[in-house]
């Protein structure tokens, strides 16, 4: 094959063109591959193309082959095969996991005029390989219709691919406003194409209470219910307006499996000890005060939290994570640790005891007592808890990750004291931030400005630290909160493209990037999502 080497998608720029020349041969891959060779000619995928199997990868075979099928009507046989079969005319996916040269979510794509030949050592590999060679064929795949006549060519190619960053994450926030099973499905599809792997599913707040507890009914039947919601323009002021809902356990195990095909961890989060609210309104002995309480109808943070002086609410906080353990095989489950108000444990006898009992100096260390306890908990299941930054004040529990929000300081001091941490600060990562300085048009928004090209800056390692402490930053995650974001129209107006920018951030290295190659490639994205139905916001002049 003749190729010209491209490494890190820095590509010798067409003469006098001012645009990539890997454009030219209509590869607009994002996020940006480690290294590509580009040939001259392309291999057309045929109604007999036949699709090989090599190892346990079938479910691969078939999902590629599903993706064709819809826009081309063609039903692509999958059959098992091996590596001898090296017939022209396929697409061969070959899993190997005795490949130590390919990592976990590596994979090494080749095609030429024999076919496509897709090589990994784990089956993730493999699907972010489909995922690649999805963006190879033209944008009229995506129709959930057969197109006349489409033209399935795949520009002669060779890739080797791997991601930067372990933890690719999105978050979404169902406690302010819940989103229907089949958006949450869309929104984990989303992830997949651009190679993102967690999702951070942000289920309990004060403002609602969003999964079904069976040894706590009261939980969904008065903490998923509040009499009201802020107005967008006044929040001060309510609707009147009653507003609900919550997934079941059935829900959530159909959402997690469908997530798992797709290779996307859903990571949970259940508040405490703080934005516990809707949790006090349904057992109001969990509280200092012992009520009652009300679901709130306002955003912000609410001075009610979580009695840290109770055993009570311990084991209450255990039977649900139990429950929750069930439900999320994640290695992680986020226990969130911020806004956590001091005031009525100040005032809380039992809380002074506590304090007393376990010679702890301040409220911040009771908070650090609390999650360190619930850790214990956590990780006798085998699990890890992660929460935000603040977990660090008082003193950070022994085993805990960190998502850094309040900018980049608490993931510095994290990895300082050799934790994991993610980075998610609110300057780059919050994606319900405003996206144009002039907000005339715009649906109402939390926060500050924050443009693709600001998410697409971000660099997640920040420079203060070591080679060895660096070592300690395990990824980067954007933060979808709800509390203006009524609709999955809106979630995904304020998610896209940014979410796709901060993709490439999570998996590309930071030599191998370029906003102008990125917002070139984008154009092509755009239109993909123009045939799958995503609400995104087009992008500033364009």
């Amino acid at each position: 094959m003749k190729a010209r080497t491209i490494t890190g998608c820095i590509f010798l720029l067409a003469l006098l063109s001012g645009h990539w020349s890997w454009l030219h041969a209509g590869i607009d891959i994002i996020p940006c591959p480690s290294q590509v060779q580009v040939g001259d000619g392309c291999f057309s995928v045929a109604s007999d193309t036949a699709i090989l199997v090599c190892g346990p990868c079938q479910e691969q075979g078939r999902y590629f082959a599903d993706m064709l099928r819809s826009a081309s009507g063609y039903e692509l046989a999958v059959t098992a095969a091996d590596m001898d079969q090296a017939a022209a005319n396929r697409i061969m996916l070959h899993l190997d996991s005795s490949r130590s040269d390919i990592g976990r979510e590596a994979y090494h794509l080749l095609v030429d005029s024999k076919g496509v030949m897709l090589t990994a050592s784990t089956n993730a590999g493999l699907f972010y390989g489909l995922q690649t060679l999805r963006q190879l064929l033209p944008p009229e795949i995506e129709s959930d219709k057969p197109i006349a006549g489409i033209k399935l060519d795949i520009p002669y190619i060779t890739i080797a691919d791997s991601p930067r960053f372990a933890w690719r994450g999105l978050h979404l926030d169902v406690s302010r406003h819940i989103f229907p099973v089949e958006f949450i499905k869309k929104y984990i599809d989303l992830m997949a194409r651009y190679k993102l792997n967690t999702f951070h599913w942000h289920l309990t707040d004060d403002q609602g209470w969003r999964i079904e507890i069976k040894k706590y009914p009261l939980l969904t039947a008065i903490g998923s219910q509040r009499s009201e919601s802020p107005l967008s323009a006044t929040p001060d002021k309510g609707d009147s307006i009653p507003y609900g809902g919550y997934y079941t356990q059935k829900e959530i195990q159909e959402i997690v499996a469908y997530a798992g095909s797709r290779f996307i961890t859903v990571v949970p989060e259940i508040e405490m000890p703080g934005h516990a609210v809707a949790a006090l309104a349904a057992y109001p002995e969990l509280g200092c005060t012992g009520g009652p309480y009300k679901v709130w109808t306002r955003w912000g943070v609410n001075s009610e939290v979580f009695c840290a002086g109770k055993d009570q609410t311990f084991t209450f906080l255990e039977d649900v994570l139990a429950e929750v353990l069930e439900l999320f095989p994640s290695p992680v489950i986020h226990i969130g640790g911020d806004e956590c108000p001091k005031d009525s444990w100040k005032k809380c006898p039992q809380c002074q005891q506590r304090m007393k009992d376990n010679a702890l100096a301040d409220e911040h260390a009771l908070q650090s007592y609390f999650i360190t306890r619930i850790e214990k908990y956590l990780n006798s299941q085998g699990r890890q808890i992660i929460g935000w930054d603040e977990i660090l004040e008082g003193g950070l529990a022994p085993n805990a990750m960190v998502m850094s929000w309040r900018g980049i300081a608490g993931g510095i001091a994290a990895a300082r004291q050799e934790h994991s941490v993610v980075m998610s600060p609110t300057s780059h990562c919050y994606l319900d931030y405003c996206q144009a300085r002039d907000r005339t048009g715009e649906p109402p928004c939390w926060g500050g400005y924050l443009p693709l090209e600001q998410v697409y800056s971000y660099e997640p390692v920040p420079q203060e630290l070591t080679s060895e402490q660096a070592r300690w930053i395990i990824g980067v995650q954007g933060n979808l909160w709800t509390e203006f974001i009524a609709t999955p129209a809106q979630a995904e107006y304020m998610a896209y493209p940014r979410a796709i920018a901060l993709a490439e951030v999570a998996w590309s290295k930071p030599e191998h990037k370029s906003l102008a190659r990125f917002l070139d490639s984008l154009k092509m994205q755009l239109k993909r999502l123009d045939m799958i139905g995503v609400n995104y916001r087009k992008p500033e002049g364009k």
